[in-house]
Formats: structure tokens, C-alpha cells, sequence
């Protein structure tokens, strides 16, 4: 399946149906009266965050979401049928915003959380409805109001525990391929990975999901190579990733390039707890990842591992020290609040 994780929709609620204008006429019934009843209620568009989807590909082969209009009133006191329904199914993390891009009107982070996007209109007043002692004989009745319209754009934020960052070529997709049974497209070269990956990765009998995002380059935020675009799919995650090629020219200057990325992206990336995992440790001289560490160490960064993919080694270290910021994360988040006790 495709991915996407950006689409731009148009939504209407339903119109409210109109009332019914109706007189009760009948033999061998001595009072008649106004007997026209009201209109249905036009249907809302709702949009509900539902398991097992992590993509916006169905919004791409239809933008138009339309919801069924009332039913008219009819004689005898008769109330016309509401309006269906409809209902978007979008994965958990969407974000949905008004057509300025800037404006979240809903943000779905829980499995079964739903916003009602458009309101349906009400239904007209039927003439029975105006029947008074002073008017006993009403011959008006109300339109339904008409429904809500409007354009948004729906945005996709993955949720994962851990995010994976680094630049081009950097392992990460050999990472989570080596760690998890994601497949994810592995080659020799530049932006290999072209849309993000999910992964379920296990150490020590517990799991955590984790995002691989396409690599950034110097630039990104001002719009270089891919962007900054899919840095959004870690804006959620507890713990950073950050895998550094350690064959690369300039390992030290790599690093560095993407802390410089992720502090003008916002988002609070720079504040996440990161983890420094320098990869390709089969293909370096055996003291050399100790004096990168080092060197990186000096340069601010905090926890620094040595790591291969490809052999294994240093792998499970990572991994048990990402899910124990997972799991000291997830503690603080459930941890009961203090309430001060009252005093008079």
C-alpha cells in the first residue's frame, strides 16, 4: 500500500429538511387543524481515528465527504427521517487543520477519539408547530438550515516510540530491518528511503515501535533535498535515534548538521532525549569508535554507542537503553498527579 501522509479534503454536512405546511382534513371530522411536521436533520461529518491504518492513501482517490440532507415534514404530524452520517476513518496521530494549514481543529492520538467536523443543519418548523390560541390556523413554515462547508487538510503524525534520524546513507533502514521485520528499501545510495517505516522492534521480552524517516540533509528546513516535512513523524516519539555513519569524511560535522536541522525545525525535537548510535562499526579500525565517541562527547553529545547492523554488535545495547527512556518516558506520562490538599 502506498504511503501517504498529507491530503487536502472538502467536507458538507447535510441541509436540515424543510417543514411541512399541512391541515388535517378528514370525513366525519369535525376539527381539522394544522397538522404539518417538521423536517429532518441533516447528517454531520465525523472523523474517527480507528486501528490498523497508517495511511492517508484513501483521501487521495476521494477529497469529497458529503452528508445526506433531511428529510421534508409531511401531513399528519409526520417528521421527515434525519439525514446520514458521515463517517471518516482516519488512522490514529491524524491531525486535521483549517485550509490556512496553521489552524489544528482536532488532533486523534487515541484509538476511537472522533471530532464532528461539519454539524448537519436543523430542520424546519412545520406549520403545527405555530399553532396558537390567537393563530389557529398557521400557514407558514420554516426552510432547514443549511449545512456546514468547508475545506481542511488532514496531516498524519506516526505515532512510535523511538524515531530514527540521520543523514543519507547513514544505516538507518538497515537498522530497522536487522532489529524488526520491517522490509524496508536498502541500497547504496542517497535517499534510499522515500516515505517513512514503521518497525516493532523486541529486547529483553518488551517491545516498542519504531519510525524510520527519510534522511536529512544540510538544508532541509529551507525545502533541500527531501525537505523537513516527515520530521513530523517524530514530533511524537519519547526517544531519538540519531545513527551516525561512522565511515563517513566527517562524522563529528554529520552530527552536528542535523542537531542545526532539527533546532530551526522546532517541534521540540532538539529537546528530546537523544541516543548517538554510530553504525558501520564492522567497517572501522577496532579503537576508532572509542575516539569518535569521544570526540562527539566533547562536541555535547550525551549517550554515544557503537553499533553494526550488519554483525549485531552493540545492537541490544541500543535497544535496551532506548526502552529504558521508553520506559521512564511512559512512567512520568501515567504517574498520578499531586492534587494539594484544600484548605479553608
Amino acid at each position: 500500500m502506498k504511503f501517504l501522509d498529507q491530503a487536502k479534503i472538502y467536507a458538507r454536512s447535510g441541509h436540515g429538511g424543510p417543514g411541512s405546511v399541512s391541515f388535517r382534513r378528514e370525513a366525519h371530522v369535525p376539527f381539522g387543524g394544522p397538522d404539518g411536521g417538521n423536517g429532518g436533520r441533516g447528517g454531520d461529518i465525523v472523523a474517527r481515528a480507528v486501528n490498523g491504518l497508517n495511511t492517508l492513501i484513501d483521501y487521495r482517490y476521494q477529497q469529497h465527504f458529503k452528508a445526506e440532507s433531511g428529510r421534508p415534514g409531511a401531513g399528519r404530524d409526520r417528521s421527515g427521517a434525519s439525514g446520514n452520517s458521515v463517517i471518516m476513518r482516519l488512522p490514529v496521530g491524524t491531525q486535521i487543520l483549517s485550509d490556512d494549514q496553521q489552524t489544528v481543529l482536532a488532533d486523534l492520538t487515541e484509538e476511537g477519539q472522533e471530532i464532528v467536523l461539519a454539524t448537519g443543519g436543523p430542520g424546519g418548523k412545520g406549520n403545527a408547530f405555530f399553532k396558537s390560541s390567537t393563530n389557529r390556523s398557521p400557514r407558514k413554515s420554516q426552510p432547514g438550515e443549511p449545512g456546514q462547508e468547508m475545506w481542511v487538510w488532514l496531516r498524519l503524525k506516526l505515532i512510535a516510540d523511538a524515531g530514527l534520524l540521520g543523514l543519507p546513507n547513514a544505516g538507518k533502514s538497515t537498522f530497522l530491518a536487522a532489529v524488526s521485520a520491517a522490509k524496508p528499501k536498502i541500497a547504496d545510495y542517497p535517499f534510499t528511503t522515500l516515505h517513512p517505516n514503521l518497525g516493532v522492534v523486541a529486547v529483553d521480552a518488551k517491545e516498542f515501535v519504531m519510525a524510520d524517516i527519510p534522511g536529512l540533509i544540510e538544508g532541509a528546513h529551507e525545502g533541500a533535498g527531501l525537505g523537513h516535512r516527515f520530521l513530523g513523524h517524530v514530533e511524537r516519539c519519547r526517544v531519538l535515534l540519531h545513527l551516525v555513519d561512522a565511515t563517513a569524511d566527517d562524522p563529528v560535522e554529520a552530527w552536528k548538521i542535523l542537531r542545526r536541522e532539527l533546532k530551526e525545525y522546532g517541534g521540540g525535537l532538539n529537546d528530546k532525549p537523544e541516543i548517538v548510535g554510530l553504525t558501520k562499526l564492522d567497517a572501522t579500525p577496532p579503537d576508532y569508535a572509542e575516539d569518535l565517541a569521544d570526540a562527539l562527547r566533547a562536541e555535547g553529545a550525551g549517550t554515544v554507542l557503537p553499533l553494526s547492523s550488519v554483525s549485531g554488535e552493540g545492537v541490544t545495547a541500543v535497544l535496551r537503553s532506548l526502552i529504558g527512556i521508553i520506559e521512564d518516558a511512559t512512567f512520568e506520562e501515567n504517574k498520578p498527579q499531586e492534587v494539594e490538599p484544600w484548605s479553608p
